[in-house]
């Protein structure tokens, strides 16, 4: 299988504050998006200890005994928080449920938060487990990916030409999720067609993933060819979701992906999934729509569409969860 060859953007001019750095950001945003709707990108300003802390605070979570991923388990269907346990996924129906393990939070709200007494729609309380400063680490870098994800946003609103801060009070209280994964080594005997990631695309507007050196990401070209994407040291890698794809009048492409550990090795990666505010009405920017491509799809609000994302991805394992307390 050959490796895919997805642009390198470096962010670097967009930090520099200068218009001119600005639309070079954009404009190459903007034609990844539209041709493989995946990219790295460099020179993000997120700190080097920072992404070892992080990865070291998932090695350590997925080491923890059975029992102690499972107190993590409560309620999960509900506020997609906590831990999902292996197999506890399946993101292609078609296929048997994915052999990877994943741990969840949102935006770290208090119990008496207001969204929380209202009932907002996804907003839950995080659960934590009980290690000596690790919520602080894993705290500390959604809150800078999720800057990095508001960044991004700015060069996209430059690229559709709107306003650069179109998308700012879209994304201030977002349901963003960070999500730490662990694949193990993909068995010899696994079930036909198990993977560690099924195929599919992301369900928001981007999601900025940092894998680590094992790789097995695949991205699916126009033609259907199944091509690697390699892991590139100090860069991210950025894909548009389904979200942003509405948004977009389907200028921008959400492109297939899975993940295939088949290299022997323990995988680990982080991954942050920018969904919008639950209230941010989703519609078509006017922009990239006219009287000869009219807008495909009506406004909808970012926790509806969320909930009919996630629906489908957790209802085939629900029925077979539904007598586990843990979940």
């Amino acid at each position: 299988m050959s490796e895919l060859e997805l642009p390198v953007i470096d962010l670097a001019p967009a930090f520099a504050g200068t218009p001119e750095g600005s639309q070079q950001v954009a404009s190459a945003l903007g034609k990844a998006a539209r041709e493989t709707g995946f990219f790295y990108v460099r020179n993000h300003g997120i700190e080097a200890e920072l992404i070892d802390a992080t990865f070291s605070a998932a090695h350590t979570l997925f080491a923890q005994p059975a029992d102690a991923k499972a107190a993590l388990s409560r309620n999960f269907f509900k506020t997609n928080r906590g831990y999902v346990p292996m197999k506890g996924e399946n993101l292609d129906p078609t296929k048997p449920s994915d052999l990877k393990e994943a741990y969840n939070i949102g935006l770290d709200l208090s119990a008496d938060d207001p969204r929380i007494l209202a009932g907002e729609p996804f907003r839950a309380v995080n659960l934590w487990p009980k290690l000596p400063g690790w919520k602080d680490t894993v705290l500390s870098y959604f809150n800078a990916i999720w800057d990095l994800g508001r960044t991004l946003h700015k060069a996209i609103a430059l690229d559709l030409g709107v306003e650069q801060t179109f998308f700012e009070d879209k994304l201030d209280a977002p349901l963003a999720t960070l999500r730490l994964l662990h694949y193990p080594p993909q068995p010899d005997d696994a079930d036909a067609g198990q993977i560690g990631a099924g195929t599919h695309t992301d369900y928001g507007n981007i999601t900025i993933l940092l894998p680590d050196a094992v790789g097995g990401l695949e991205v699916q070209r126009r033609d259907g060819i199944w091509l690697k994407a390699p892991t590139i040291e100090g860069a991210f890698v950025c894909n548009i979701g389904d979200c942003l794809m509405r948004w977009t009048n389907d200028i921008y492409v959400s492109t297939p992906h899975r993940v295939v550990n088949t290299g022997g090795k323990e995988r680990y990666s982080i991954a942050f999934f920018l969904d919008p505010n639950p209230d941010a009405e989703v519609a078509c920017l006017p922009t990239c729509q006219s009287s000869d491509k009219p807008a495909k799809y009506p406004p909808v609000s970012g926790a509806d569409y969320l909930r009919m994302r996630l629906d489908a991805s957790y209802e085939p394992v629900k029925a077979a969860a539904s007598e586990d307390t843990r979940l």
